[in-house]
């Protein structure tokens, strides 16, 4: 397929750019608010369970609405799509600004959700489009700025504004941003996706709500008190939803998410490599800032600033590891980002480290590892498949890799509870039962890793594409 007005250089940087900084500031909001957690919970006189909901709530909306971005790119313009999520956002993030109460400020975090869970998917599908597949690499590694580094300084930022205003200063600057894209959209926005009309089928939004249970079922799972009976309950009917759900893509002439990308190899390797590599930037990012508050005794303004170095490398290498996936291959590329993760997993698990410089280091290594795995793996699925159904496989990669992602950090938080409280009852010391919960957590990792290593080794380099 080819775009509809072909773009000049200087439009298709402005264009690309535009679109770059508006879904970073708002792929940001995803992880942000974890530092803000004690002052809102002062605040709005609510417990820890409660305000954690702002984040778990953000993540589940976010994934209800990526499978139906592919539906919105075949029949709305992207430049009406995009200055619509860009506006669903600035209006969730000015509700919860002004919000009295935390109803209305969870009101507004669904809102932004619902624009990033469209976008995320959609913004990879448009960049794919506009992008000759021997330049995929770079683009997407450059792409790779927002998907990669967005999380990992989420809380970097927060924590510098949140030192210097109160929580509403955070999104007052999501605020400003965002509004200034959205202003510089009416002028650079083009309508660059060719469209295929087709109407939405309703029965299918409703069985994709089966998300909604099982990303719940994920959250909960993580916690010390856990209703397992309702758990269950809540988890089987999910699941049928879900095998509802691919039964009628399956069968739908125009499905709204076409999973017939399910049915190239070469793909499914690439979703779940894609996915391994942000279970491990994701725990990085969760794990490592309790480590060292929790053993090596930092303040959270230090652990928060201890994510910097890795998010720096991550953010520098992006758009490196794209280059250098199209000059030397995908294979290699992500063979090399494997073996650092596995590597940097591999150390945790046999050494302990009790300084945080070392700490630091470990986690650069890991996700500097990310930036060689995750968007070549996604470039590599989409160059994998043929024209027409990119859109879709990028909605089902970016969907599986946020599923991937909370188990991680749910499996994650499951071992460090439990075998830290098995430790302190067989008699350790507080300090030595964190250790031996920590060092559980890195195995499980190590082993995780491996396994994407395995992944990366069986992977094709090149897709089948139309042609093939």
């Amino acid at each position: 397929m080819q775009t509809e007005t072909p773009m000049k250089p200087l439009t298709r940087w402005l264009f690309i750019a535009t679109m770059l900084v508006g879904t970073f500031t708002m792929s940001i909001s995803q992880s942000s608010l974890s530092t803000a957690y004690p002052t809102l919970m002062k605040y709005f006189l609510i417990s820890a369970d409660t305000v954690q909901w702002l984040t778990t709530g953000f993540m589940i909306v976010m994934c209800i609405t990526m499978p139906i971005s592919p539906w919105l790119l075949n029949n709305i313009s992207f430049k009406t799509l995009f200055m619509g999520a860009l506006l669903l956002f600035d209006v969730g993030t000015l509700i919860i600004f002004w919000g009295p109460n935390f109803y209305l400020v969870m009101l507004g975090r669904i809102m932004e959700a619902a624009a990033v869970g469209v976008l995320f998917p959609s913004y990879q599908t448009v960049l794919l489009e506009i992008t000759p597949e021997a330049k995929r690499g770079t683009i997407m590694g450059i792409a790779g700025l927002v998907m990669g580094s967005a999380l990992a300084c989420g809380p970097i930022i927060s924590g510098i504004v949140l030192r210097f205003t109160s929580w509403r200063g955070l999104f007052i600057f999501f605020m400003v941003v965002i509004t200034l894209v959205l202003l510089l959209s009416f002028f650079v926005m083009r309508d660059v996706m060719p469209r295929i009309p087709s109407k939405l089928d309703w029965l299918s939004v409703f069985y994709s709500l089966g998300l909604i249970g099982l990303l719940y079922v994920i959250t909960k799972a993580g916690e010390p008190n856990a209703d397992w009976t309702t758990l269950i309950v809540i988890l089987a009917v999910s699941l049928l939803l879900l095998a509802f759900f691919v039964h009628r893509q399956l069968n739908l002439s125009e499905p709204m998410l076409d999973l017939r990308v399910m049915k190239t190899f070469n793909y499914d390797l690439a979703v779940l490599l894609t996915g391994f590599s942000y279970i491990s930037l994701i725990v990085v990012t969760i794990i490592f800032p309790l480590y060292y508050q929790q053993v090596l005794g930092a303040s959270p303004f230090v652990s928060g600033m201890a994510l910097v170095p890795g998010a720096a490398l991550l953010s520098l290498l992006n758009p490196v590891t794209g280059t250098l996936a199209d000059k030397i291959g995908f294979k290699p590329t992500m063979l090399v980002g494997m073996g650092m993760i596995v590597v940097g997993w591999g150390i945790l698990a046999l050494v302990h480290i009790n300084n945080i410089w070392g700490m630091i280091g470990l986690a650069m290594l890991i996700e500097g590892g990310n930036a060689f795995v995750m968007m070549p793996a996604v470039t590599l699925g989409a160059n994998s498949l043929p024209n027409d159904l990119v859109s879709h496989g990028t909605a089902v990669i970016t969907t599986v890799r946020q599923v991937l992602g909370s188990t991680g950090v749910a499996v994650a938080t499951l071992i460090l509870v439990n075998v830290t409280g098995k430790a302190m009852h067989g008699g350790s010391s507080y300090m030595m039962a964190n250790q031996t919960g920590f060092h559980a957590v890195y195995w499980t990792f190590f082993g995780i890793a491996v396994l994407g290593f395995i992944i990366a080794m069986l992977i094709r380099s090149t897709g089948s594409k139309d042609a093939e």
